[in-house]
């Protein structure tokens, strides 16, 4: 199978958010305590697979919600 743009997208979307998200829910919840840096990147290791997987799944959805959305404004 060769890979598409559409089966990669999603992985790196979710990792560019993962990393944003867990940096900042990391610092609300310990502040900036020396290991900051190993306890956010373990939130993300764990994180980022997470989101990809939410991701694919997500992607189909929010299309279809936009379409259906889009269809009722432009019907009006």
């Amino acid at each position: 199978m060769r890979l598409q743009p559409q089966h990669i997208q999603p992985v790196i979307m979710a990792g560019i958010m993962a990393f944003l998200m867990t940096a900042l829910v990391t610092w609300i919840n310990l502040g900036l305590r020396p290991d900051f840096i190993g306890l956010w990147l373990k939130a993300f290791a764990i994180a980022w697979p997470m989101a990809a997987v939410a991701a694919y799944i997500a992607i189909p959805m929010a299309q279809r919600m936009t379409k259906a959305i889009l269809a009722r404004l432009h019907a009006e």
